[in-house]
């Protein structure tokens, strides 16, 4: 059994902060009372403990309330990723079979035959005797991955993968008083959900952005408000630069950012370095409630491009042998690896002989450091040799032109399928200016065949990649 979260952290540090936004600040006391407040409501209007309700609604205070409050009354929380269309939502209301929906936007779900529930309907409820325990393999949260091939998966993700999570994360980056985590990451992803749930089991406050704001982020780490961050790619890119244009440093007090969702160029980390920002580089999925690996601050800069070892409660494994430097499947094993499916998928199992295969491609180094290539589905075989997308975006990151990258595999006659890559640019530059660029990192097989330049790449509410746009982008162009 574990304890309510909410009520054993109010019973701890009723009066330290939990909550910050740039207009309000909450204690755990006075969250503890707002969740109290909306959770009698819920009740008022049908949800009882252990019921599936969905929750769509922008990142702001009262979403973060509202999560609260189904963490106090105890449902199964159904996360809707609010960038979806309506066909890919109903998908997931209809597998997920829940009994209510919270949103903020009645008119999204015109004509949906499921009770829905305002965000700010807060009304008069009775009391009620929240559960004071836990069962750790009850569900807390349930997401749906991308949906990178057939039907998108409803991950379960329970109250024991949450505590197992965020208590192996801090045995790895540790736990000061001073700590305040920003979250500019969106709640309904393990990224923004899993700081929620770290928030709860240290007593650490958590500073909310509604959207990610780069210049409001920079200020923040520059004048020490906050001491943490959860960032990808081009949040950290987008940073640095406000960084670096008005010449500031971070504060002392600023601790770390943990990034993760995908490759972070060396170059990034080597600016950041020079503006005081550690940069710990993390590998995490849905199914394992966010981080399975994670560097330490005093290897961040000495294994850069290494995403860490296992943490604390965690196993990997690549392939079969675990060999230094042989590429193969990367399996997790550990108390934070979800426990299953709901609907569709609900009868397939995770795991295959206690192990979770993640589909990624990496490999150990002579230390045990993780490196990962890439997604297996995204490996291009040309000509018989294997080329890892993610290692030519890297070096496309690394031009002065080139603000992001993209690189996928499209069919080739002679090759069987060569590397493409899309563009996105802020100063001008040639596509023979940038095949020459990549020739002097680049074996010639691995050296893009077509270059395409563009305003924006296809990337999914986390930020990752959708290599999958990518190549439907290049199947639109030959079929024009």
């Amino acid at each position: 059994m574990l304890p309510n979260f909410l009520m054993k952290r109010v019973q701890l540090t009723p009066d330290r902060k939990a909550l910050q936004t740039s207009t309000v600040t909450y204690t755990f006391r006075q969250m503890m009372q707002e969740a109290d407040l909306r959770a009698r409501s819920l009740y008022a209007q049908g949800v009882r403990s252990h019921a599936r309700v969905a929750l769509r609604a922008p990142s702001t205070v009262d979403t973060y309330l509202m999560i609260q409050a189904c963490l106090l009354l105890q449902v199964e929380l159904v996360l809707l990723n609010s960038r979806l269309t309506r066909e890919e939502i109903d998908y997931q209301l209809a597998d997920a079979e829940v009994s209510r929906i919270i949103t903020d936007d009645f008119s999204f779900f015109e004509g949906c035959a499921i009770p829905l529930i305002a965000l700010d309907d807060i009304r008069e409820g009775p009391a009620v005797s929240f559960p004071t325990q836990m069962e750790r393999d009850a569900t807390a949260s349930i997401m749906y991955t991308s949906g990178t091939t057939g039907f998108p998966k409803g991950v379960r993700q329970t109250y024991g993968n949450h505590t197992a999570n965020a208590m192996a994360s801090v045995t790895n980056l540790g736990f000061l008083p001073t700590d305040c985590w920003l979250c500019a990451m969106p709640l309904f992803h393990i990224s923004g959900l899993s700081i929620v749930m770290r928030s709860l089991l240290y007593g650490m406050p958590v500073y909310l952005m509604e959207k990610f704001d780069a210049l409001k982020s920079a200020q923040l780490i520059q004048e020490g408000t906050v001491t943490i961050m959860s960032v990808v790619a081009p949040t950290l890119r987008a940073i640095i630069e406000e960084m670096e244009q008005r010449e500031w440093q971070a504060s002392p007090k600023f601790r770390l950012m943990l990034a993760g969702g995908g490759v972070i160029p060396e170059s990034y980390i080597e600016r950041a370095n020079t503006l005081n920002l550690p940069i710990i580089q993390t590998y995490g999925m849905t199914e394992t409630s966010s981080q399975t690996a994670t560097l330490s601050r005093e290897d961040s800069l000495r294994k850069r491009g290494a995403v860490g070892k296992p943490l604390f409660f965690n196993d990997l494994k690549v392939g079969a042998s675990n060999i230094p430097y042989e590429h193969g499947e990367i399996y997790v094993r550990g108390p934070h690896v979800t426990p299953g499916y709901i609907g569709k998928f609900a009868d397939n199992s995770p795991l295959q002989d206690g192990w979770l295969a993640t589909g990624d491609l990496g490999y150990f180094d002579e230390e045990g450091y993780l490196y990962i290539l890439d997604r297996r589905k995204d490996l291009i075989i040309s000509g018989g040799e294997n080329i890892y997308p993610a290692e030519i975006e890297k070096v496309l990151a690394r031009h002065e032109a080139i603000v992001e990258a993209g690189v996928c595999g499209v069919p080739d006659d002679r090759w069987g399928e060569v590397p493409a890559a899309y563009i996105v640019c802020d100063s001008e530059v040639t596509e023979e200016e940038i095949i020459q660029f990549c020739a002097k990192h680049l074996a010639r097989y691995k050296i893009p065949k077509h270059i395409y330049f563009c305003e924006t790449l296809p990337r999914n509410a986390s930020n990752k990649l959708l290599r999958r746009e990518l190549r439907a982008w290049n199947h639109s162009k030959s079929n024009m």
